[in-house]
């Protein structure tokens, strides 16, 4: 699976700008926490769509960032969280156990 890491703020209009050519996954991530490193290893494990693209946050060193992207998306704040952005807006969002690649995937290819 390849990740984009997100380590500047800029590179979440990057984000909105592409995710009208293709959806964006954003995960925040816990590097210290049990159920994060869980759901990170088990998207790891899935087979990954190629017209999806796939960007990182590391929650523990760029938390201005965290905020950032939850008043961009207007979503609230959980970790893990796994963000898809369509269209310049998040149309799904999940955390903790509920984090599955094919949930993710299904929402992607709705209109």
């Amino acid at each position: 699976m390849q990740w984009n890491q997100i380590v500047n703020n800029q590179q979440l209009e990057d984000i909105k700008t592409a995710s009208f050519m293709s959806p964006q996954v954003i995960l925040k991530h816990s590097t210290t926490c049990s159920i994060s490193k869980m759901a990170l290893a088990r998207l790891e494990r899935s087979a990954t769509p190629d017209n999806i693209q796939f960007h990182y946050l590391d929650l523990l060193n760029y938390r201005n960032i965290s905020k950032e992207i939850a008043e961009k998306f207007d979503v609230a704040h959980e970790s893990p969280q796994i963000l898809l952005i369509k269209n310049g807006n998040c149309v799904y969002d999940e955390s903790h156990g509920g984090i599955q690649m094919e949930e993710i995937v299904e929402q992607a290819l709705q209109v």
